[in-house]
């Protein structure tokens, strides 16, 4: 049974593998006898974080990208197979927030930066379309893959204050189906991919929004823990085991699914 869960040996390239997320799921993947191709668009950070993985092995290569830039991507995937001979895994999580695209409680939706707003979707939307673009075409040639691209429970029913973050984060759930569907019917059952639906994990983009700088809940962490059943927030690491069983074979007949990782936030309708 074990055997089934493992991606062992799976070439997985990570866009936004600086990133909290990104790095928690990198250092799962080298744990688990995965080859990892840690992609960000920052140098210093991705330097730190290739030092950090090569504590658990040398099948380690980072690689400075732009997810927004489909000619550095092409000769990514170029160098990637010339190096390992195929791509297996492609995890889209480069993406996230700013600051100028989250209204303050006492904005409205007239007073959002349209500038903030085209930098979010394009990062979450496009910046996960370009690269399954690209990347996928090697699997489809290869006749095997998997994708999983990152979702929020945005993708279930409005959060306010994100209007740009929401709306980017339900296309990807989108076209997270539409790929799924496409890359089956034309190059058959060997090709998946999947999503999941991150709930509310404390980061670097959210934490002022959840955490005061005293320490204590915002007014916002209260309305979440109010609609997770599980009354906590989520721990980064609990993300893992959810995104290595839908690489692996374990998942061989899973395609085109949202999985919700929150704690109950999704279920519960607060009442």
């Amino acid at each position: 049974m074990n055997e089934q869960f493992s991606i062992a040996g799976k070439v997985a390239v990570i866009t936004g593998a600086g990133g909290v997320l990104g790095g928690s799921i990198a250092k799962c993947f080298m744990e688990q006898g995965a080859k990892v191709v840690a992609v960000d668009i920052r140098q210093e950070q991705l330097d730190k974080r290739v030092e950090e993985l090569k504590a658990y092995g040398e099948d380690v290569i980072g690689i400075v990208g732009n997810v927004l830039d489909i000619a550095s991507l092409e000769k990514l995937a170029d160098d990637i197979v010339a190096k390992w001979g195929r791509i297996d895994i492609l995890l889209n999580i480069a993406g996230g927030n700013m600051p100028g695209a989250t209204l303050a409680p006492d904005q409205n939706f007239f007073d959002m930066d349209v500038t903030c707003w085209e930098k979010v979707t394009n990062l979450n939307m496009n910046g996960t379309v370009y690269p399954s673009m690209v990347f996928s075409k090697v699997m489809a040639k290869q006749g095997k893959g998997c994708i999983v691209n990152v979702s929020s429970m945005a993708a279930y029913s409005a959060i306010t204050r994100v209007p740009g973050y929401s709306a980017a984060k339900t296309a990807v759930a989108n076209f997270t189906q539409w790929l799924a569907s496409e890359l089956a019917l034309k190059y058959g059952d060997g090709i998946r991919v999947n999503a999941i639906a991150p709930g509310f994990f404390i980061g670097d983009q959210n934490r002022a929004v959840l955490i005061n700088p005293d320490g204590s809940l915002t007014d916002r962490s209260k309305k979440v823990l109010a609609k997770t059943p599980m009354k906590r927030f989520g721990d980064i690491n609990e993300l893992n085991g959810t995104v290595q069983f839908l690489c692996s074979d374990a998942a061989s007949f899973v395609t085109g699914a949202l999985l919700p990782i929150d704690g109950g936030f999704s279920a519960f309708s607060g009442v």
